[in-house]
């Protein structure tokens, strides 16, 4: 991978990804693992992109697929999360450096990790402030769902967090 491609069409879209990798992953070493891979599928992917989403759809739409694959793989799930870990390069130039530190984010993300795939991808994209019609197109499903959706996972989540 050029270091053109990764500066230019990964590292602005890092915390998309790092938030993704986040919630899929319960180690310092699953996160760095699931991290490189997306990146290397962005790379790989780059000639497929056909211009009919934004590139931030594209990058949240391998991340999630990524993850996903790599979560349905992985055998040994009960690792500990170690949330202070980035590459150094998305701390440099991402905002999310000082979220890490904050443990309501860390609560928040623990209790994202205790629902089903699909729920996490929803309110991670929800969270991100995507339209229903964007969720709706990453994940593959009707915009109509995921309002009705969106409003369940928040009463989980409450319930998660109490």
């Amino acid at each position: 991978m050029s270091s053109d491609f990764y500066t230019t069409s990964i590292l602005p879209y890092a915390a998309i990804i790092i938030k993704i990798c986040r919630a899929y992953t319960n180690s310092q070493e699953d996160f760095e693992d699931y991290y490189q891979e997306v990146c290397l599928q962005v790379w790989k992917s780059k000639d497929n992109f056909k211009e009919q989403s934004k590139w931030s759809t594209w990058i949240y739409r391998i991340s999630l697929n990524v993850c996903l694959t790599l979560l349905k793989s992985k055998k040994n799930k009960h690792q500990s999360f170690a949330s202070d870990y980035l590459p150094s390069e998305a701390i440099e130039d991402s905002q999310v450096t000082n979220d890490i530190t904050d443990e309501s984010l860390r609560q928040l993300y623990d209790a994202i990790r205790q629902l089903s795939e699909v729920d996490r991808a929803v309110i991670l994209l929800y969270l991100e402030e995507k339209s229903y019609k964007e969720i709706a197109e990453i994940i593959g499903t009707n915009p109509n769902n995921i309002g009705v959706k969106v409003k369940r996972i928040k009463e989980r989540l409450k319930k998660l967090l109490r």
